[in-house]
């Protein structure tokens, strides 16, 4: 886990953890590109508070994010998707959005991303200390 700020954490997926919580289905993967198989029940059960899965993919300033807000028991958010560009404001993303459901706010000038942290680092490597731990 990797702390963010406004008492918020990170957990990446790794492998490891893919592996840890997949039940090997498919079913129910709400059109997420790496969601293990049958997570989306064990965040609905989470008794910490609402949970948030989110994914983003960017090359080159262009890509796509999905993000997915449970809380008792139920998906009370998304999925929500959106294909952004460059210039794609992300305090309207699924993002922020989720991390809105989740309590995060922002002050003038940024978003609830950069607002929790997730500006720090690049890809998951860079949030498990891994061999690209700088990006």
């Amino acid at each position: 886990m990797a702390p963010l700020r406004q008492g918020l954490s990170l957990m990446p997926m790794t492998d490891e953890v893919f592996d840890a919580v997949t039940d090997g289905g498919t079913e129910g993967a709400l059109g997420f590109w790496r969601l293990p198989g049958g997570f989306e029940k064990l965040l609905a059960r989470s008794a910490a508070g609402p949970v948030a899965y989110v994914e983003a993919e960017y090359f080159g300033g262009t890509g796509e994010q999905r993000a997915a807000v449970w809380a008792d028991g139920e998906l009370v958010l998304g999925p929500l998707d959106a294909p952004t560009k460059k210039w794609f404001s992300r305090s309207v993303s699924p993002i922020s959005g989720a991390l809105r459901r989740l309590g995060a706010s922002r002050s003038l000038g940024e978003d609830e991303f950069d607002a929790v942290g997730l500006d720090r680092h690049r890809n998951n490597d860079g949030w498990i200390g891994g061999p690209e731990g700088e990006g």
